[in-house]
């Protein structure tokens, strides 16, 4: 099955056997195989690519949420103990958690648990499915962007403010509305998802504020303020963060964008993970709302 699952993920016999340990013509002769026993070509050359057709890209998602379902409720050892337990913990989240949140919490974890290790990735590659297929542990987004069919909680909420470059004339002590419109703004895109919770509710509002630049993460947001009139809308905890070591400075926001609610979630096959249980019990004493 392990097999079955690298094949039709990677598409590509090479990289395959890579995965696998195997060697090529091992893998080659797996494939053969596989194929007399589904009655399907499984893979298809179409041009340069191999391709799944209909049948092979139903068996994909059975055969990745079977091994899902295989390591969460069967291979997953009982009786964790933090001092010895040697595991990777993989989560998607933004920069700006990353920062915020989980700099601190991944330091006292490690502490406790020093066997640990976590990677930490950006939400560049379809979260949703990464979870659902079992490629990564944890998200940590905010609600909207999760899944409808997997558990999650609230870790923790920001509100936003406007940030400003600190040498700006155009700007004073407050922002009106009106003026919040008018200014150029610099905003956060993530590759292959919606934009970000803030761009999307001010476009919800039926705003439209002047987009002069846009990033691919928070952290770069307070870098293009510098020598501008542009400004930021920015969550509060990382725009003081750079308040103190950037020339930028923090205006209320002159519109009510609720606060940003930071979720973490998991599969539901892994809700027995004693690890992973005792990760996100961390996660909640350590991050504070």
């Amino acid at each position: 099955m392990v097999a079955l699952d690298v094949l039709l993920t990677v598409r590509n016999v090479s990289r395959a056997a890579d995965i696998l340990c195997l060697s090529q013509s091992a893998t080659s002769g797996a494939l053969a195989r596989l194929r007399d026993y589904f009655g399907d070509e499984l893979l298809v050359q179409v041009g340069r690519k191999m391709v799944l057709p209909p049948r092979a890209a139903t068996l994909s998602d059975r055969v990745r949420s079977a091994l899902v379902q295989i390591d969460g409720t069967i291979i997953q050892k009982p009786g964790f103990d933090p001092q010895t337990a040697e595991r990777q913990i993989s989560v998607i989240t933004s920069d700006f958690v990353a920062v915020v949140a989980l700099t601190d919490a991944i330091r006292f974890i490690n502490a406790q648990a020093p066997r640990l290790s976590f990677v930490i990735e950006p939400p560049l590659d379809r979260p949703r499915e990464r979870l659902e297929r079992g490629d990564i542990d944890l998200l940590l987004m905010p609600q909207r962007y999760l899944s409808l069919d997997h558990p999650s909680e609230p870790l923790f909420s920001d509100r936003y403010c406007v940030a400003v470059w600190a040498n700006s004339a155009k700007f004073g002590e407050t922002i009106s509305e009106q003026e919040f419109f008018d200014a150029r703004h610099v905003t956060v895109k993530f590759p292959s998802m919606m934009p970000s919770y803030e761009t999307w509710f001010i476009k919800q509002r039926g705003g439209d504020g002047k987009i002069d630049a846009v990033v691919g993460s928070f952290l770069a947001m307070p870098f293009m303020l510098a020598g501008t009139d542009r400004l930021a809308v920015m969550h509060e905890r990382l725009a003081q963060i750079f308040s103190r070591v950037l020339p930028i400075r923090i205006i209320p926001c002159p519109i009510d964008i609720p606060d940003v609610v930071e979720c973490l979630q998991w599969h539901s096959f892994n809700a027995a993970d004693e690890c992973l249980a005792w990760v996100r019990q961390e996660f909640h004493a350590l991050v504070r709302n």
